[in-house]
């Protein structure tokens, strides 16, 4: 792994979650599935960090119903 964050890494999915990935990638409209990758794994840091904090984070729907974020 490159701990400056600029080189690439290869990683290895199974099953089920390499269904996922390609099913966001369709449903993203993106032939990016590393950036699919980095926009989850930046949800679930940003989620980690607020627990750590005693925070919650939530998504408000258009209604204004709230749920939170949980790992």
């Amino acid at each position: 792994m490159d701990p400056r964050g600029v080189g690439s890494i290869s990683v290895a999915l199974n099953n089920t979650a390499g269904q996922l990935l390609a099913k966001l990638c369709v449903e993203l409209d993106t032939d990016d599935p590393a950036g699919v990758l980095s926009r989850a794994l930046g949800l679930l840091e940003m989620s980690l960090r607020a627990r750590k904090r005693g925070e919650r984070l939530c998504f408000i729907n258009q209604r204004g119903e709230i749920s939170d974020v949980v790992f």
